[in-house]
């Protein structure tokens, strides 16, 4: 398989290769060069760092031991940027993933992990089941009903599915293919590259104030019960109740500067 440029940002480009991600942070022309070198050099261990212990802790790719030193490689993960599919999802699948999304940024921040970036661009939707390695990577295991007719396998073996639970073996569908392992929904945080360490309160308010912009520009539709179902799920932290006091702060500063 050769190499795919999934993803280009401002300070890295996201490579597919052999089933692998390939983070690799790309110079800049109007920084020295050993300043360059060096900045980049930090960043990319300090992600790793990151990712390594936030993958201890909720759902997030496991890096590799770096071979270079401003490219994190770690596992591909099956699945949707929730970005694009939230708004498509019946108003109940999407309080779900949101509320459940709460409930991992509350481990990630008792953990005193600040992601610096938290948008539904950086959360994907996957589960615990798994394709044949033979099969393409374009088609994807959807846990939700309005998500489900992207199966290979007939309708009501796809409401079986969808609704059956874990440890399902489905026979064959159009194509020959065979789904194994089908389980409850998980969403899988990236992209800690803004990311840091932090026990405090202000952190881990601007933390859930980026996402609640981010709900609202993206997902305008319905952002004020989505972010709702975030707190709910947040309630689970230890800190819940001093950040999401914190969090009205914030947002006063924002609107009145």
């Amino acid at each position: 398989m050769g190499k795919e440029i999934i993803g280009r940002g401002a300070e890295a480009v996201i490579i597919l290769e052999n089933n692998l991600v390939i983070k690799d942070r790309v110079s800049k022309s109007y920084r020295i060069k050993e300043i360059d070198e060096k900045i980049r050099k930090q960043r990319t261990k300090a992600e790793k760092k990151l990712l390594e212990k936030a993958s201890k802790i909720i759902n997030a790719p496991d890096p590799f031991p770096l071979e270079n030193n401003f490219q994190i490689k770690m596992p591909f993960i099956e699945g949707e940027k929730i970005s694009e599919i939230l708004n498509s999802l019946s108003v109940k699948e999407q309080k779900e993933i949101c509320k459940i999304a709460g409930q991992e940024i509350a481990k990630l921040h008792d953990a005193e992990i600040i992601h610096g970036d938290l948008t539904t661009s950086n959360m994907i939707l996957g589960t615990s089941c798994g394709f044949f390695n033979s099969q393409p990577r374009s088609l994807r295991i959807k846990w939700f009903p309005a998500l489900a007719k992207s199966l290979t396998v007939p309708a009501s073996q796809r409401q079986e599915v969808v609704e059956g639970g874990s440890n399902k073996k489905i026979p064959s569908g159009a194509g020959g293919r065979e789904l194994v392992n089908v389980g409850e929904p998980k969403i899988f945080f990236i992209d800690f590259g803004l990311g840091f360490i932090s026990n405090k309160v202000e952190d881990k308010a601007v933390d859930l104030h980026l996402l609640k912009q981010a709900l609202e520009a993206k997902h305008f539709e319905n952002w004020k019960i989505l972010f709702e179902e975030i707190e709910k799920g947040y309630a689970k932290s230890k800190d819940s109740e001093k950040v999401l006091e914190r969090l009205k702060a914030v947002e006063k500063r924002g609107r009145y500067k």
